[in-house]
């Protein structure tokens, strides 16, 4: 399906229109967790992919399925485990019989599904890892020489388990550098579970429509690439991004003391874009500095590395991040 053209004066009041009534489906069986299910939202029309971390049971392959039937993509999920090789998510070349007699058939694995829930990303081992981080990267697949591409739009939203590390394959830093944000899931409050019992407990069936297809969501992809950004906005992402390095001049107290690598120049790239997003959701045309600040943790928090002081500590990066965008000034002096 090809992408529809609009301007971005009109898309701003049709993605508002769009976005209020996605939440609303997706409110129809997801209760609570506002805040991941709009990072999860910023990722797609961002063009990124979400990494998920929590523990069992709190939603995340229930958020990413209703979002497909949503969205009207194709959905697969694939459960990450140490015996997952390669081949079993990229699909493989096969013998089929033909009237020629003998002949190689490619067969298309879960990946090449539009929306990709990979659950437990940190059980499958790094050479399976590496297979779906390069299809997230290239938006591509390479079978036996032979290139194969995704269907647009390409989202995967990876989920990991920070309890239980016995018998996983934590993700390299380089590879962590992939997604676009990293939402923390945490347990639901009180009112959101009993409503959470209610419904699972109640036989009720969420009836989720379709709200957006393949054209709209690309072209909304593009209108969001068009929205303007001023240089000192920009360059509060980037002081934002040089901030984290601990050997840089820019850098915070706390960075210096408790990180040993700050981002890298995707997360400058990853505040840009996702202020573009919340600058369109706000009904704006061009982004602000609250645009950015608001989206630094989930951006930032997966491309820092912290040291052996701020283990020792207890310091997290959530904490040296958000000291960051206290003590920041929005503007050089």
């Amino acid at each position: 399906m090809g992408t529809t053209t609009i301007s971005l004066e009109n898309a701003v009041q049709s993605f508002q229109k769009d976005y209020s009534e996605l939440r609303s489906e997706i409110a129809k069986a997801v209760v609570g967790h506002d805040e991941i299910v709009e990072g999860v939202l910023i990722c797609l029309f961002a063009g990124g992919h979400a990494l998920l971390e929590g523990v069992p049971g709190l939603g995340k392959t229930l958020l990413i399925r209703t979002l497909s039937d949503a969205l009207h993509l194709q959905f697969a999920r694939i459960q990450f485990t140490p015996d997952l090789m390669p081949a079993d998510i990229t699909g493989t070349t096969v013998v089929v019989e033909s009237d020629k007699g003998r002949d190689f058939e490619f067969r298309k694995g879960p990946l090449f599904a539009q929306m990709v829930l990979a659950d437990e990303i940190n059980r499958a081992t790094p050479k399976t890892q590496s297979a779906l981080l390069e299809a997230m990267q290239e938006r591509s697949v390479t079978v036996g020489g032979e290139t194969h591409m995704l269907e647009l739009p390409f989202f995967v939203m990876a989920t990991q388990n920070p309890i239980e590390q016995e018998g996983t394959y934590p993700l390299p830093e380089a590879q962590l550098d992939r997604f676009f944000f990293k939402l923390q899931v945490g347990y639901s409050c009180r009112e959101d579970l009993m409503e959470i019992i209610n419904r699972t407990t109640s036989g009720h069936d969420a009836n989720v429509s379709r709200v957006l297809d393949t054209g709209k969501i690309l072209m909304y992809q593009q209108v969001i690439r068009e929205v303007s950004i001023s240089n000192e906005v920009q360059d509060y992402a980037v002081r934002t991004v040089l901030a984290t390095h601990p050997d840089e001049q820019l850098a915070t107290p706390m960075a210096k003391k408790f990180l040993r690598f700050g981002a890298s120049p995707r997360a400058a790239q990853t505040l840009v874009l996702g202020g573009k997003v919340k600058a369109l959701l706000a009904g704006r045309t061009e982004v602000q500095y609250d645009d950015v600040s608001s989206i630094a943790l989930p951006a930032l928090r997966h491309r820092c590395i912290l040291n052996f002081e701020a283990d020792a500590e207890g310091v997290s990066c959530d904490d040296i991040l958000q000291n960051l965008i206290e003590t920041l000034p929005t503007q050089t002096q």
